[in-house]
C-alpha cells in the first residue's frame, strides 16, 4: 500500500488489502480449518489451585479458542476469512458459532454441527505470569457425519493457515496450494521426540513456516534461532522463527533477504493465543505486499497487545487497538520512543485517527446473558 493512503473501511471494519484487491480475486482472504474449543478463563488467581482446597477467582471470561484463537485474530485485523469446523450440538456450540459468525464476521459457510457431539472444552487459570489449563473433548466426528458440502475441499483464497502435526497427513494444503493459495504453517509440539522436517507432511506445499525457536532449533538441529531459520529456508521459501522475549527473525530462501525485529516490552498477563496472533499480523503484512521487516513488526506488536489480555481470542487486537497503541507511543513511552517510532512508522499511512484512550480493554464476554 502507498504510504499516506488510509485504510478504507469496508462492512465495518478497516480492509488492509484494499490497495490490492482486483476484481478477479477469490471472496475469501484467508480459509483455516481445526478445532473450536470453547474457553472459559479464570483470572486474578493470586496462586496456583492447591490440591484439597479451594480457589476463587477475581475475573472470569468466556470464548471460542483452539482454532477460533487464528480466526478471530485474523477477521479483527480486517482479512475475509473461512473457518471450516465442526460445532457441537450443545449450548456451548451455539455459543461458540455465534460469537465467531455474528460477533466476529467470520464465514462459517464450510463449518456444520454434528448431532450429539458435545463441544470440546478449555479450563484456563492464568496467575502469577503462568497459565494452567485443563481440556475436555469426545472422539471427533466420523467422517459419514460430516455433511456433503464440508467435504469438498478448502475454497479458492488468498491464503490458508495450517498448523502441521507429525506423521498427520491432511490433504486439503495440497489442493489449496494447486488452488493458488499461500499457505502459511505453523507446528506444535512433537510428542513423539522425533523432531523430523521430513515428518510434517504438506511442509513442500507451505510459502511460510513459523515455528518458535525451540521448535525450529530442534527440527534443524542447530543451536541458535537465527541458524535455524536459514536452515529452514532451504526447505520453505520463507522461514520465520519467534524468539519470545528477543523478537523475531525471518529469512527468505527465494531472495537471500532476512530481517530481524526486537519484541515490545509489555506486562504479559497471559500468553494464549500470542502465537496465533503473531502468525494472524504476518499474513495480514505478506498478502498486502509489504516489506519482510515491516510484516514482523506488524506480527510482533499485535502479539504483543494481545499478552496485555486474558485469553485467546479475547485478547487478539484489531485496528482501534494497534491505534490507540500507535497513538500513545508517538506521544510518550518508556522504551525509546523514537527508535519505536522509527520501526513503527509504516503505520503513519495505514491507521485511521483514534481518540480512544490508552490502554483499551475489550469488553469480556460470559454465557448466559441474553437480550
Amino acid at each position: 500500500m502507498p504510504p499516506g493512503s488510509r485504510l478504507p473501511k469496508s462492512s465495518g471494519r478497516l480492509d488492509p488489502l484494499a490497495a490490492v484487491r482486483a476484481p478477479q480475486d477469490p471472496d475469501c482472504d484467508v480459509y483455516l480449518t481445526g478445532t473450536v474449543f470453547l474457553d472459559i478463563i479464570f483470572t486474578g488467581l493470586d496462586a496456583a489451585p492447591v490440591r484439597g482446597t479451594e480457589s476463587w477467582a477475581r475475573g472470569m471470561g468466556s470464548s471460542p479458542g483452539g482454532v477460533a484463537n487464528m480466526a478471530t485474530a485474523l477477521a479483527r485485523l480486517g482479512l475475509r476469512t473461512s473457518l471450516a469446523a465442526e460445532f457441537g450440538d450443545d449450548m456451548y456450540g451455539d455459543y461458540c458459532r455465534e460469537e465467531l459468525e455474528l460477533g466476529e464476521g467470520i464465514d462459517l459457510s464450510m463449518s456444520h454441527t454434528v448431532p450429539g457431539w458435545h463441544s470440546p472444552v478449555t479450563v484456563s487459570m492464568a496467575y502469577e505470569g503462568e497459565r494452567t489449563m485443563v481440556s475436555h473433548g469426545h472422539e471427533t466426528p466420523p467422517a459419514d457425519r460430516v455433511p456433503e458440502h464440508a467435504r469438498e475441499g478448502p475454497p479458492p483464497a488468498r491464503a490458508c493457515v495450517a498448523s502441521l502435526v507429525p506423521d498427520e497427513r491432511q490433504d486439503w494444503i495440497a489442493t489449496a496450494a494447486d488452488q493458488g493459495s499461500r499457505v502459511f504453517a505453523d507446528v506444535g509440539w512433537d510428542d513423539t521426540g522425533r523432531w523430523e522436517l521430513d515428518a510434517l507432511r504438506g511442509l513442500e506445499h507451505c510459502e511460510a513456516f513459523l515455528p518458535n525457536a525451540v521448535e525450529a532449533m530442534r527440527y534443524t538441529r542447530t543451536d541458535c534461532p537465527r541458524a535455524a531459520a536459514h536452515k529452514l529456508a532451504e526447505r520453505v521459501p520463507l522461514a520465520v522463527v519467534t524468539m519470545g522475549a528477543e523478537g523475531a527473525y525471518a529469512v527468505d530462501g527465494r531472495t537471500g533477504e532476512d530481517a530481524e525485529v526486537p519484541a515490545i516490552r509489555v506486562p504479559a498477563l497471559d500468553t494464549t493465543g500470542a502465537g496465533d496472533v503473531f502468525v494472524a499480523g504476518f499474513v495480514t503484512g505478506t498478502l498486502a505486499g509489504w516489506p519482510l521487516a515491516d510484516r514482523l513488526a506488524c506480527a510482533g506488536l499485535t502479539a504483543a497487545l494481545s499478552v496485555q489480555e486474558f485469553g485467546g481470542s479475547l485478547s487478539a487486537p484489531g485496528w482501534v487497538e494497534i491505534a490507540a497503541w500507535y497513538q500513545h507511543v508517538r506521544s510518550y513511552d518508556d522504551q525509546d520512543p523514537t527508535a519505536l517510532r522509527q520501526r513503527y512508522g509504516f503505520l503513519d499511512g495505514l491507521l485511521p485517527g483514534c481518540a480512544r484512550a490508552w490502554p483499551l480493554r475489550r469488553a469480556v464476554p460470559t454465557i448466559g446473558f441474553r437480550a
